[in-house]
């Protein structure tokens, strides 16, 4: 059996890649401070497993213990793969350097960065010990590599987790492992980030009406799609490990 753990699953792009995974008759691990009854429903109806564990993924505590309980659920199941999607992310706070709150710098960070890297170096050591193949899909943006006014944090944090991919990627494949590891830019999403950013203030996010115009002119990428795109580059098999995916790259 295939498993993929997904966190922030409850909402937007992971309750979609969520959604899709469960029509390819993979196992679903859904992490969220909130359960999302739908996907549930879904896999019971199809006959899968299915289990929520709800974590707050800005305490570093909780994660690791959260992440051990997983671990030890699914690997004396002997899975034949993992996916490990850290999908999770916040885009908080949109504000200029000099006028940033200490704690929504901490969670950001907790949350974009930190997370990711726990959980996947708790995975990866995991399958040192056991014939499994983990993948790990690290959500990324582009704001990883371009300077955004008022997303200092948040493109900070991006950019770490594409270095962290692309140093773990040479590691794994040092080792001669199994494993996988790489990021993906989902692009411009109708999700509730979207409603976040859109509702900041333009003295703190200088492109705050570029943002609302893509809304306005339904230029938004539904999350089904971005979801699709993804299981679709996953499942096919000839991912890069290392590689950061782009969305127009992948639906192009």
């Amino acid at each position: 059996m295939k498993y993929a753990i997904i966190t922030g699953a409850s909402k937007g792009l992971g309750e979609a890649i969520a959604i899709r995974l469960i029509h390819e008759q993979m196992a679903i691990v859904s992490v969220s401070r909130t359960e999302n009854k739908q996907i549930r429903r879904l896999a019971g109806d199809a006959g899968l497993f299915y289990q929520h564990y709800s974590c707050n993924l800005s305490l570093e505590k909780e994660v690791q213990e959260v992440f051990m309980e997983i671990i030890h659920s699914i690997f004396q199941k002997d899975p034949q793969e993992i996916l490990l999607f850290n999908n999770s992310g916040v885009i908080e706070p949109i504000q200029t350097v000099g006028n940033l709150d200490q704690t929504p710098i901490i969670r950001n960070i907790q949350v974009n960065l930190i997370a990711p890297i726990l959980i996947t170096n708790l995975f990866f050591n995991k399958a040192q010990l056991t014939n499994t193949s983990v993948q790990v899909i690290n959500i990324t943006s582009g704001a990883a590599t371009r300077s955004i006014e008022g997303w200092s944090v948040y493109c900070s944090a991006k950019a770490g987790l594409n270095m962290f991919t692309q140093t773990a990627a040479l590691e794994q494949a040092e080792l001669k492992t199994n494993n996988k590891i790489i990021g993906f830019s989902p692009g411009v999403m109708d999700t509730k980030m979207q409603e976040t950013i859109r509702s900041s203030t333009k003295e703190a996010f200088k492109e705050l009406e570029k943002f609302i115009e893509f809304k306005e002119n339904n230029l938004l990428l539904k999350a089904d799609v971005v979801a699709n795109a993804l299981v679709d580059l996953i499942l096919g098999g000839n991912v890069e490990s290392g590689k950061v995916y782009n969305i127009n790259d992948v639906l192009n």
